[in-house]
């Protein structure tokens, strides 16, 4: 029996000295384990897990992820902001600030949440094919910088743009929501925010709740005169008026598309797929806020 605390040092928002201060937020005796490479997280939860009294995880998303596919037994997990957006322990209603967030965390008050699952991939909060799923791609291709973190807010943003104008300013439908129609991508959420911009949560399935089931969220199509308002809908946390196909608490979604279209889950590109299936574990995982 123990805990471990999980941290990413190539996440943007670790450093030496916040590891330092939030270790010290931390119960006394817990275990340090840095990771160095993909998938290192997973297998490291995957062990500690079946025994550990609570696994803590400083680092951004795409680590969350991995520990919650690593998870072989019901553990307390709190998850300590590392990353540049670390949406999942903001959604969960932790401070931004890492050192704040894990003396939080360290009080030990347990909250019980579902997951999702896309082809067999778990995910915290939020999967989607197409759009967004390209906008990861795009981002992870870029690169790292010399210090081994990926690039900011201002390079994302710019990667927003360059989609659009690549795909002519307009999506047409391009894949079947079963049950709902034809859309031109999907957003499925697990809980709202769906992601942040910034400071911002944007509330792309204002309805959507960790003790819920699944959020879809598929623009019939998308044309340029259309982002401003979908960009306010989204700030506002309301569903657009028109053009866009819901599906609220859904145990499972089940997606074809018309070609081979990125999958992403938690920011994590999951490749191409022409049909994803969609699932929600609910009330499957103890977290720490």
């Amino acid at each position: 029996m123990g805990r471990v605390l999980i941290v990413n040092p190539f996440a943007s928002g670790v450093s030496e000295r916040r590891l330092a201060h939030v270790q010290a937020m931390l119960p006394a005796g817990t275990e340090t384990i840095l990771t160095q490479a993909r998938g290192d997280a997973t297998e490291i939860a995957r062990a500690w897990s079946p025994t550990a009294d609570a696994i803590y995880v400083f680092s951004g998303d795409g680590t969350y992820n991995e520990v919650v596919n690593g998870l072989e037994a019901d553990v307390p997990v709190g998850f300590v902001p590392g990353g540049g957006t670390s949406v999942l322990p903001r959604a969960l209603g932790l401070p931004r600030d890492p050192v704040r967030a894990a003396e939080q965390i360290a009080r030990g008050r347990q909250r019980r949440i579902s997951l999702g699952r896309a082809n067999g991939r778990r995910f915290a909060f939020n999967a989607g094919v197409g759009f967004d799923a390209e906008l990861v791609r795009r981002v992870d291709a870029r690169g790292r910088r010399s210090d081994g973190r990926r690039p900011g807010d201002v390079a994302f943003a710019w990667t927003v743009v360059r989609t659009l104008v690549d795909h002519g300013l307009r999506f047409d439908p391009a894949l079947e929501v079963e049950g709902l129609g034809r859309a031109a991508f999907a957003l499925v959420a697990n809980c709202s925010p769906y992601t942040y911009a910034g400071p911002l949560g944007l509330r792309l399935a204002p309805g959507a709740r960790f003790e819920g089931g699944l959020d879809v969220v598929a623009p019939v199509a998308l044309r340029a005169r259309a982002l401003p308002a979908l960009g306010l809908s989204a700030v506002r946390g309301r569903p657009a008026r028109k053009g866009v196909l819901y599906g609220q608490d859904l145990g499972r979604v089940v997606i074809r598309c018309d070609g081979p279209m990125p999958l992403q889950a938690d920011g994590e590109d999951l490749g191409d797929v022409t049909e994803v299936v969609l699932e929600a574990e609910r009330d499957v995982l103890t977290v720490l806020v």
